[in-house]
This record gives C-alpha cells, structure tokens and sequence, in this order.
C-alpha cells in the first residue's frame, strides 16, 4: 500500500493520489532527479491478474511514446518494480472534463472546441494503428488554459497486438462502449467516434443517455434502446445524430465529422442542421423507373466521373418520352429478369451463418414475416428450396440517386465470403436484399459491403416503412440511404424510429 512520501525506484516522490480508474491508481509524485511533477500510476497488483496487467501497462506505454500529439498526454518513463508496475507521465495541470461536468454542462460551442481537440488526438492515436477504447470524460484532462489532452491508452489495442482481457473483466466504460464492441466486432476506429459522440451528448446534456442501474442494463441499453433527442444541443444536434447511429458505417469518418465540429465552434450549424422536409417527394409521371439487378460475375458498370452536384427535380419533363421509356424498360425488365431466374444458381435463401446465434447477428437479421412489402419488389424472386444457396447480386449505379433500406454492412475487410454468408441470412427475411461496395458510391462512407433493400422508395421514411412491416424495427438495424455518386448527398440518412424517424429523410 503507497502512501504520500513514498520513493518509487529511488527517484519520484509521491505527493498525493489523484485518482483511481480500471487500470490503477494516478498519483501526483516529485522527480527528484529533474526536479520537475510529474503523474505516476500505479497499476494494480491484482494477482490473479498479474500477467495480462503487466502486458497492458507495457502496451500503454508503447501506445503513449508512439504518439507526440498536443492533446495527447506524454509519457516519460517506465518502472519495473516489485509488486507492480509504474508509468511515468505528464503531469496535466488542472481538472479532468469529468471534474468540470461536475459543475454543470458546457455550451455547444464548448463542447465543439473540446471535441475537436479530442478527436485530433484520436486522428493522431488511429493512424498510429491505435485504437482509444475508453473514450469518456474521466479520461480528458483540461489544462487551465482550457486545452483538452486524452489520456489512459491502457486498454487501447495495437494493431497486430493480441487482445487482452482479463477474465471476467469488463473492457472499457459500459455506458461510452460502442455497440459494435459490445457485439465483439472490435476493428473500427469508428467505435471511438460513437464515444466522444456520447461524450459531446454529456456534455450538452449534464446526463449520460445510456446509463442504467447495472452494468447489463446498461450494455443492453447500449445496444437497443434509443439515444434521446438532446434538447439542450442547440446547433450541436446534427453533429450527434450523424455520431450516435449503431451502423458504423452510417457515421461521418474523422475528417467530415471535424469539419461538422469546426462549424458548430465557429457558430454556425453544420448542414445536418437544415429543415428536413416533412413531406413525401411526389413521384415521376409514369410513377417510379424500376432498375434491373445484375449479377455479379457480370462486368461492373462504369460510373462516370462527372462533377458531383445535386440531382435536379423541378427540371422541366416531357410526358410522353416517360411513358415511352416505362413501357421500354418494363420490356426490359420482363427480359431480365427471365434471364436472370434461368442463369442464377438454384434459390437464394438457404442460411450458411455459423454465427447466427450471437448477439451481433440476431440485432442485424430480423425474424420472418409474412406482412407484403409496403413498395413492389423491382426484382421478382422465388421460393428457396431445402438446397438452395444464396446468388450475390448488386444493381448498377443510380442514375441521380436513390432511396434505398440499408439492412446490413459488413466491412470489405471481412471478404466476400463473410460478405455472401450475411446477405444469404438477410435474404431469410427480405428475399430480394442485394449489395453494393459502398466504394463506388460517394453518398455511403467507404469500406463496407452494404446490404439492402432497393424499394423503389419514395423517400427515407418510406425505406423505415418497409423494414418495420418485415419486422425489423429493433436495434437500428435498417436505416434510410440514399444511394448516389454526389458526396453531397452523404448526410441522406433516415433513421429509426419509423414512427419518428431522424436525419434527413427526404432529397431537397
């Protein structure tokens, strides 16, 4: 047990304890060698735990010296000494965000400024390899001048590094984990942006939204209850609606959600922060051009590279070359799809998913129903016999744009195996599901396979309509996207619930 004027390796005096977290206890110590404070932790000496203890406060100490960053605090030295363990570090004069929440919450602006100073550090700490892990407010220093360091890298993951836990142990803050990593699917820096989104909401708030009684609660809260609206966010708002979606792919990466940051600090809102219309969009005379799947051995087509500007709607149109084009697509279409039901292997709905009994994959499948979809299918399917397997088929790029249910995204990473495992379990539930590489679209965040349902969908809430008469209204699991080459289109999202959908549900 330390007590204040203890000597830690003959050289650092301890003054007084700071604080105690997962991984140990903070003390404010004396170097007596270079006569300056600095912060010393203690990690605990928990025998049981000893050895995966040890690896981490050395895997922190490697995360921190990899990393010279203003918002990141610094370390200076490691001892090896018997029972435990010390990190030397940076000793943040001031008060931890925690401390000053205390208080009471921050304006918007503020949190603004704190939050891009936070995730400058993340930036730095993701392309150094590493992941946070325990983004919270405990963990943000605030130096008298305001500025904002990130601090306790002890349960962040190297890449290449093996995971560890301790058994039994819970990894992280509950109520700041992100719901992917709750789910196990730990590779996403995106996980830490859905805990400083949580982080900005507490600040605003003065509550924490997903907090509970205990600790499963409030991992179940984390992974299916819905985030309240925040009343207090001001222009902040948007920037936590495009944060706080369960579908890491749905959320702004770091340097679109900075540029968000930087307008709310500055007073203005981000564009998320625009009216949403209310109102459905009025179909095309002749009603909606159905699009014909292509399979995907067949050759991609290639999306022009043309300036990426807003589709226009109020275009003067010509009626009759419409109906002319519907009759010949519908032609077409009958063609096609003949085609495409001779070509295309034996069904499409037999369910190869090993991993269906886990958590992740029961909040990204929904049970089947037999209630009809509120829009026709634009691809005729049938019945999956008792051996049929799942084709991967993805439609051709939009011709300016388009509604679509997003069910699931897998990232690229995962490969094309995982990627036809998932669509052949979505398809259980809604059989003409398809995919795209988000990739090749500028509205979607690049990285992931994204499963969906093509509608057509007047607008996004139109797409919640579909998913919540299949029956997939739990989770967040479906979300409204719209599907187009314009990355000014990227904040077209309509999200759950259908009843009172988020985002921007409609295209201006």
């Amino acid at each position: 047990m330390n007590t204040p004027g203890d000597l830690v390796d003959g050289r650092f005096e301890l003054i007084e304890r700071l604080g105690t977290g997962g991984m140990g206890t903070v003390w404010r110590a004396r170097d007596t060698v270079l006569h300056r404070e600095v912060a010393l932790k203690a990690v605990r000496s928990d025998a049981d735990a000893a050895r995966a203890v040890g690896e981490r406060v050395l895997r922190e100490a490697r995360a921190l010296a990899r990393l010279s960053h203003p918002h990141v605090v610094t370390i200076h030295h490691i001892v090896e000494a018997d029972p435990h363990p010390w990190i030397v570090m940076e000793l943040v004069p001031g008060a931890s965000l925690q401390d000053r929440l205390d208080h009471g919450p921050l304006t918007p602006v503020e949190a603004a400024r704190i939050g891009r100073q936070v995730l400058s550090a993340l930036r730095a700490a993701h392309a150094a390899g590493i992941q946070h892990r325990d983004v919270k407010p405990a963990n943000i220093l605030l130096r008298p001048d305001g500025a904002a360091v990130l601090t306790d890298f002890g349960i962040a993951a190297l890449q290449g590094s093996t995971s560890l836990t301790v058994t039994g142990e819970l990894v992280g803050s509950p109520e700041y984990i992100a719901p992917e990593r709750v789910r196990g699917r730990d590779d996403d820096p995106a996980s830490d942006l859905w805990s400083l989104g949580l982080v900005l909401y507490v600040c605003v708030e003065g509550v924490s939204p997903l907090r509970r009684a205990t600790t499963l609660a409030t991992l179940a809260a984390v992974l299916d209850d819905p985030v309240p609206s925040a009343a207090r966010s001001g222009p902040l708002a948007p920037v936590l609606q495009a944060l706080l979606v369960r579908d890491p792919a749905a959320r702004p990466d770091a340097t679109r959600l900075d540029t968000m940051l930087a307008q709310v600090e500055s007073g203005a809102a981000p564009p998320l922060a625009q009216p949403t219309m209310t109102t459905a969009v009025p179909p095309m005379p002749g009603g909606p051009v159905p699009h014909v799947p292509t399979r995907l051995d067949s050759p991609r087509p290639t999306i022009p590279q043309q300036p990426r500007t807003r589709p226009t709607q109020d275009r003067p149109r010509s009626r009759t070359p419409i109906v002319v084009a519907v009759i010949a697509v519908a032609l077409a279409v009958t063609a096609a799809t003949a085609l495409v039901l001779t070509l295309r292997d034996p069904g499409d709905n037999k369910a190869g998913d090993s991993a269906g009994s886990s958590a992740h994959t029961s909040t990204a499948t929904a049970a089947t129903s037999t209630a009809a979809s509120p829009t026709p299918s634009p691809t005729p399917t049938k019945s999956a016999g008792p051996t049929e397997s799942a084709t991967p088929i993805t439609p051709p790029p939009p011709s300016g744009g388009r509604w679509i249910a997003q069910l699931f995204s897998e990232p690229v990473g995962s490969g094309a195996a995982a990627r036809d495992l998932r669509l052949a379990k979505v398809r259980q539930s809604v059989p003409e599901a398809v995919f795209v590489r988000s990739d090749d679209y500028a509205s979607l965040r690049p990285g992931y396979w994204v499963i969906y349902a093509p509608g057509p969908f007047a607008d996004g809430r139109a797409a919640l309509t579909f998913c919540r008469e299949r029956g997939r209204t739990s989770a967040n699991t479906c979300i409204g996207r719209y599907l187009s080459t314009s990355s000014a289109d990227f904040g077209l999202q309509c999200r759950p619930p259908a009843s009172s959908p988020g985002g921007r549900c409609t295209h201006p």
